[in-house]
């Protein structure tokens, strides 16, 4: 997706040219202008956010608001703006029935928004421009006004939450200090400007801007908890929610909601079960009249250790990604190093649990909630909320000084810093652009430079190469260090690894692209792969962001990409591979009909990644294909795998699920197959500690019989 460029910091100007004084000529005499009052006024664009209006010139019922966020750095000598616009709403009136017949209806505008309420939330529907602005005051004038240059990108939103940006060009205006309109409601008086919007001259509209807030974007952060969990709530060492976001400029609401969650089946969470539990407490969910973001701590996460944003795609069954991040409390820190597997050295910390370490459990959900803000990459610059744990606790062991969690800098990386004050609103927002979907440089902030790694091969290989219509397709995927030397490469190949995106083009040339499904875990993205090393995984696809990634028969071509940051985060280094897949037309009409309702049931999807019971059509998608005779044998072992699982107050039913899978051609990946085999061996696990506890029982019973 094309994004509009984030602005740059404006410079106040250059240094003087040193001047050899002996030789300058005398200056000419100099007449002063009439007598300015005294002491003079001095103006500055004031830092904060400013409620901005633009009325276009020769419209009818056309307006937009919006804010403009002014950042100063330093001293102030220099700023950095952006900002974002919403068309007003109009809403029509019908005329009276008399007399006959009726004139056709009037339409009204709504009002603007009131600045007495500080900075507004409007609706996503009516999202229109990011505002890039090139030129603005940066220090201070003693005249009543200032020019302001800007670039208006235009939003362009997909149904499937993507969007496109176009540049409408560079406009101008000169905006003058005034008084603002009477009961307006602005809080300043003092920081009301208005001037006439010119493009190439000429002018194409008004704009109105005055000041609003001390931040630069306001929310909310609900808090739910599990019984017996303990809340992130401070570092123990003076940071807490509050002054994180106020040193970022966030206006954020604390909302310590529930504390008595029921947990769905024992400790651990699955992402599906975190965002059912989302659904069922939150108190609002209405994102078009306020940020709301949800944090629910849990005891323990099935999927990852620590933390995860799991409420953004493959896990979003409510389609409004970004919402909801989860918390483990009761993850224990290792005893023992393994750096294989990404443990490193705890420190003075190893063998607690997590949330009694309150400064790294703080930091962790500040992380968490820095991806539900619309931040992907890890960054890994320095020691700050947006790298992982066991990355800021590796680092530790070169400041001994410093152990963990002491070592943690209790701030945001200067460019994600800069992405939270001056993306679009939609890439920030909760419901609004998807996650990874958020560009620097579509609006242009900085290059996104990458670098390929020759040494690195990148194998895929479809596990059929001929796939019938409805059916997911199955590939296996290779990474294999060519070279003499170790490489820094991706740990995990398959679609729960941030560093795996991929397209697929089909035979018309149409492009589908597919993301990682679970995203943002605490921990490092990337490990060392040996010299002739390889790592393997397997991805089963079916819908990407643009729907379904293979809804029509042909040749379809399948583009794998592993990206991964190096360095400072400046440079992505990235392999590809490709494999084809032919898919095949409708064998007869009830394999039509179930490829159909796969094909146009989102929540199928879902169901295939996530299991649970919570997605009554997406199960009945896979439950109509598992009867075909064609498409069942490559969903049974979909039904199977949520059939395993226990969901909420289900027991699993491994029996139901062995029957599907035992069936002759049943297709699956070495992933699929490993998971059920986990999955069986907890259940035999499980009802042989059950037997044995029967057995106890009955003994212990004959033992009071014959007392």
């Amino acid at each position: 997706m094309n994004a509009p460029p984030l602005p740059d910091s404006l410079p106040f100007g250059e240094a003087s040219k040193a001047i050899d004084w002996k030789d300058a000529p005398l200056p000419p005499l100099v007449t002063f202008p009439p007598p300015f009052p005294f002491p003079p006024r001095t103006r500055v664009v004031r830092q904060g956010a400013w409620l901005v209006n633009y009325i276009p010139s020769n419209t009818t019922n056309v307006a937009y608001d919006g804010t403009i966020r002014v950042e100063t750095h330093g001293t102030g000598a220099t700023r950095t703006a952006s900002g974002d616009l919403y068309q007003r709403p109009v809403i029509m009136i019908p005329t009276l029935p008399v007399p006959f017949p009726p004139g056709a209806p009037r339409t009204i505008m709504l009002n603007a928004p009131n600045p007495s309420k500080g900075i507004p939330i409007q609706s996503r529907r009516r999202y229109r421009y990011y505002l890039r602005v090139t030129e603005i005051l940066e220090s201070f004038t003693l005249s009543n006004s200032f020019a302001l240059g800007l670039q208006m990108w235009k939003y362009t939103a997909a149904a499937d939450n993507t969007a496109t940006w176009s540049n409408d060009g560079d406009f101008a205006a000169t905006m003058k200090w005034m008084t603002p309109p009477a009961n307006s409601g602005y809080p300043s008086a003092s920081d009301y400007l208005e001037g006439d919007l010119l493009k190439a001259g000429a002018v194409v509209g008004r704009l109105k801007m005055g000041w609003v807030s001390e931040s630069y974007r306001k929310a909310t952060l609900e808090i739910d908890t599990v019984n017996g969990a303990d809340r992130p709530l401070d570092s123990g060492a003076g940071q807490n929610w509050e002054t994180v976001y106020k040193a970022l400029g966030y206006d954020v609401t604390l909302d310590l909601s529930d504390t008595n969650v029921t947990e769905p089946s024992g400790d651990g969470w699955t992402d599906a079960e975190a965002h059912a539990a989302m659904m069922a407490h939150r108190d609002e969910n209405n994102l078009d009249v306020e940020w709301r973001y949800h944090m629910l701590a849990v005891k323990k996460l099935d999927s990852t250790s620590r933390g995860i944003l799991y409420d953004w795609d493959a896990t979003d069954s409510n389609k409004v990604p970004r919402e909801g991040v989860a918390i483990a409390a009761n993850y224990v820190f290792e005893s023992a190093p393994d750096p294989a597997n990404g443990i490193p050295d705890w420190g003075p910390v190893k063998g607690k649990k997590f949330s009694t370490v309150k400064a790294a459990y703080f930091r962790a959900a500040v992380h968490e909630m820095g991806h539900a803000f619309g931040i992907s990459r890890h960054n890994t610059v320095n020691t700050g909320f947006m790298n992982t744990t066991d990355a800021i606790a590796r680092a530790a062991s070169s400041t001994p000084a410093t152990p963990f969690p002491k070592n943690i800098l209790w701030d945001y990386a200067d460019d994600d810093r800069k992405k939270l004050r001056h993306w679009s609103d939609m890439f920030v927002r909760p419901g609004g652009i998807v996650f990874g979907g958020a560009s620097n440089t579509t609006p242009p902030i900085t290059t996104d430079d990458e670098i390929e790694v020759p040494e690195l091969k990148l194998e895929v290989t479809a596990l059929l190469s001929e796939v019938p219509l409805g059916a997911p397709v199955r590939i296996d995927v290779k990474l294999t260090n060519t070279s003499e030397a170790p490489m820094l490469a991706p740990r995990d190949v398959g679609l729960r690894s941030a560093c795996m995106t991929g397209f697929v083009q089909d035979a018309s040339g149409k492009v589908r692209t597919f993301r990682p499904l679970v995203h943002c875990v605490d921990s490092i993205d990337t490990a060392v792969l040996e010299a002739g090393e390889s790592i393997a995984g397997s991805m089963t696809l079916l819908r990407g962001a643009e729907g379904a990634l293979f809804p029509s028969s042909g040749v379809s071509q399948i583009i794998l990409k592993a990206g991964w940051d190096v360095g400072d985060c400046s440079v992505q280094a990235t392999v590809t591979g490709k494999t084809t897949v032919f898919i095949t037309d409708a064998h007869d009409m009830k394999h039509a009909a179930a490829a159909h309702k796969i094909l146009t049931t989102p929540d199928a999807h879902l169901v295939l990644v996530l299991g649970g019971d919570h997605l009554e059509d997406g199960i009945k998608a896979i439950q109509q294909a598992v009867e075909d005779k064609t498409l069942g044998p490559h969903y049974a072992v979909v039904e199977a795998k949520r059939l395993a699982q226990s969901f909420e107050e289900r027991c699993a039913n491994c029996e139901e699920a062995k029957k599907l899978v035992e069936q002759k051609g049943v297709v699956a990946s070495r992933k699929e197959k490993a998971k059920l085999v986990r999955l069986f061996q907890k259940h035999e696990h499980a009802q042989g500690k059950r037997q044995n506890g029967i057995r106890e029982a009955l003994k212990q019973e004959e033992k009071n019989k014959k007392k």
